[in-house]
């Protein structure tokens, strides 16, 4: 594949819901590539795999991060602080003009950078239509859904590494063995998390299809239910020619969501495969223990023993081992591959222990996500005394509105819980919601770390659960446990 290079007589808009990139350039046809938002998870990811690819690549973030020292020390130009000028110094480092730019979602009209790429002409694509040019040169697996991608995209890629089949891989998080959220593979297979809160899961075009689940969330970007249940549909049509879709029929959204899209899906060749622990699954859990169980396909059988806890968990591993069978991989060697999976950061990750309490950090932030880390962790505890104490983050102002009923429903299953007040991100404050809508007293985080570790005791476990700055309070409680002890 030897694609040309982009036009850049006239800049484009990194719009991640517009472009549609079968037809777009591929990774040799860009030129030196300059990243804006270069240590977020998905940039990042994009910029390792070009690297490799021999792509000379440039970029900048708002604040120092180690992995753009990796960057560095890699030979990229690399600057904190958006400046126009930044373009032109990478262009003087590595000797290359810059010839494309990839931008993060919070990347846009404004950040200095970004306006200089659109003075100059210059093509900005978002990261996703970045990651859909990388993945063209080998066969791909686009994993979505509204839970559980990073963790099932993952866990794909060990069943793939240990089986020998060395898969390029680009998921949300470092993968614990891994050490690495993106890596280049010698093998044909490309593993990608296909994210559906800004659209952009429509750039990929993959042979193999994902759905873990569909629920609604982002409703600050799709405003109805409904809308987002329609990217999913319009994500199954992205499928190739001949490809599969691997979907979860435990879930009541991707079995509506298969009622819509099957007829036309195989129509045009493409193979539908059905996993969960109900009985018309193709790849089937049974005989279900907090480890595992019996995974059937027809009459072979085979079984999955998990170090990571949780039913979700279980199914994530049933996704896995269908993409290693679509790989050419039999039942039982894509059981054992999986079992090897080791987990990811902030998904159920074990932050340290201190005199028998344990402190783990997940990144669970829709009502969904929280009730099934909650039942996980329960299922974890070394005795039935024990207890699971938690401090919550809430996310974005609008997931709170939409779903603060169901929040305090799902916390409802830790012992103690401590809310700390809304995390913004992107969004300015609504009138009215606050964290207090989810029922549990708001605490500040000195009052929130101690609270949990005044309560834990030895066989307790406690869980800071999130997607905001949450995540920083592990060592804090670990602290606050070392001198309660």
């Amino acid at each position: 594949m030897n694609p040309s290079a982009p036009d850049a007589s006239a800049a484009t808009t990194a719009d991640p819901t517009t472009a549609d990139t079968a037809a777009g350039p591929g990774v040799n046809g860009l030129g030196h590539v300059h990243f804006l938002g270069l240590g977020g998870v998905g940039v990042s990811a994009v910029a390792r795999l070009m690297a490799a690819d021999g792509v000379p690549i440039s970029g900048t973030d708002a604040k120092e991060l180690p992995v753009l020292e990796e960057f560095r020390r890699a030979g990229a130009a690399v600057q904190v602080g958006y400046r126009a000028e930044n373009l032109a110094a990478a262009e003087d480092q590595l000797g290359h003009p810059i010839t494309a730019v990839i931008a993060s979602s919070i990347a846009a009209a404004g950040n200095p950078e970004y306006d200089e790429a659109v003075r100059r002409g210059l093509p900005v694509l978002h990261r996703s239509q970045g990651l859909a040019a990388l993945m063209r040169t080998r066969r791909a697996v686009a994993v979505a859904g509204t839970h559980g991608k990073t963790t099932t995209s993952s866990m794909a890629t060990v069943l793939l590494e240990q089986a020998g089949l060395s898969p390029t891989f680009a998921v949300g998080a470092n993968v614990a063995g891994l050490g690495v959220n993106a890596a280049a593979g010698t093998g044909e297979w490309f593993i990608a998390e296909a994210d559906e809160s800004d659209g952009s899961l429509l750039n990929y075009a993959p042979e193999v299809g994902v759905v873990t689940n569909v629920e609604a969330d982002h409703l600050d970007h799709y405003g109805t239910a409904e809308a987002v249940e329609q990217v999913f549909v319009d994500f199954t049509e992205r499928i190739t020619d001949g490809g599969a879709l691997i979907i979860c029929a435990d879930d009541a959204g991707a079995r509506a969501l298969l009622a819509k899209v099957a007829e036309p899906l195989r129509a045009r060749g493409v193979d539908i495969i059905s996993y969960g622990t109900r009985e018309d699954a193709d790849l089937r859990l049974s005989s279900v223990t907090p480890a595992g169980g019996t995974v059937s396909a027809g009459p072979e059988q085979a079984e999955l023993r998990l170090t990571v806890p949780g039913v979700h968990n279980q199914l994530n591993a049933l996704a896995a081992i269908a993409v290693g069978r679509r790989a050419g991989l039999s039942l039982r060697t894509s059981t054992e591959a999986v079992s090897q999976f080791q987990g990811t950061s902030r998904r159920f990750e074990l932050r340290g222990e201190v005199s028998g309490v344990r402190v783990y950090d997940d990144y669970a932030h829709h009502p969904t996500e929280v009730a099934a880390v909650l039942q996980a962790a329960r299922a974890s505890l070394a005795t039935e005394q024990g207890q699971v104490h938690v401090i919550f983050q809430p996310h974005l102002f609008s997931r709170t509105a939409a779903f603060a009923a169901d929040f305090g429903t799902a916390l409802t299953a830790a012992d103690t819980v401590a809310v700390l007040e809304i995390y913004p991100a992107r969004e300015e404050p609504i009138e009215g919601v606050t964290a207090a809508l989810l029922g549990h007293p708001v605490r500040s985080i000195t009052e929130a770390v101690d609270a949990v570790a005044s309560a834990a005791r030895p066989g307790d476990l406690i869980m800071t659960l999130g997607a905001g700055d949450v995540t920083a309070l592990g060592e804090h409680i670990l602290t606050a446990l070392t001198e309660r002890r």
